[in-house]
């Protein structure tokens, strides 16, 4: 069965920069699927953050724009957030995201806390 393990969360202030990583079962790490980040903060509706569409183009929330990328390594079938610029509402949830073949996958997630 396909798995998704994301990891780099934690603990940051206000300017801070994380990267959160997303390791994806090879059978599904294509780059035809469309790969994603979704977050999702207390008492707030999950929210796309940003994804790679099925034909490669990465696409990004307004609210992160010019503060995050996505990216992939494709030797590592390992999906990629990078914040930067951190702000309160980026706490939340992150989870990954795969739609491939039909199926669509999803990660546990992993906590973005914020600090004051």
């Amino acid at each position: 069965q396909a798995q998704l393990v994301e990891s780099g969360g934690g603990l940051v202030h206000a300017g801070g920069s994380l990267r959160l990583s997303c390791v994806v079962s090879q059978s599904i790490f294509s780059r035809h699927a469309l790969m994603a980040w979704y977050r999702q903060a207390p008492g707030k509706e999950r929210e796309l953050v940003a994804s790679f569409t099925s034909g490669g183009s990465r696409t990004y929330a307004d609210s992160v724009k010019g503060r995050c990328t996505i990216s992939r390594d494709t030797l590592t079938n390992t999906l990629y957030l990078q914040m930067n610029n951190l702000k309160p509402e980026d706490a939340g949830v992150y989870r990954c995201h795969i739609q491939y073949q039909g199926s669509t996958y999803w990660g546990q997630g992993t906590q973005v806390t914020f600090s004051s």
